[in-house]
């Protein structure tokens, strides 16, 4: 995948509101190939940027944190959303509450 398309990525993961969530396929829909929900999940993964690139506000489509969060575990991803007011209930994210739409 080329560096293009991870920093498409990016800058569309800059545009995540504090205190909310969104999937990696809203972020692929929003970057413009809906297919790209894995490549996501690989640009996140090596976030160049993890003060900057809020990736902790990306999770699966039902509102799963990943177990894989690159900056420390799921419980530092947890304790990030819930700093930002979002309730982590177990590994889960209430999206009716905290999900976020890019409007197109």
């Amino acid at each position: 995948m080329s560096d293009n398309t991870f920093a498409k990525i990016y800058e569309v993961v800059k545009r995540i509101p504090k205190g909310k969530v969104t999937s990696y396929g809203e972020i692929a829909r929003e970057v413009g190939n809906p297919r790209l929900s894995r490549v996501v999940g690989y640009a996140l993964h090596v976030n160049p940027e993890p003060g900057v690139i809020p990736c902790h506000r990306v999770v699966n489509k039902e509102g799963r944190l990943s177990p894989a969060f690159a900056f420390g575990g799921v419980n530092v991803q947890a304790g990030l959303l819930r700093e930002e007011g979002v309730e982590v209930d177990g590994l889960y994210v209430d999206m009716a509450r905290y999900g976020y739409r890019f409007e197109n």
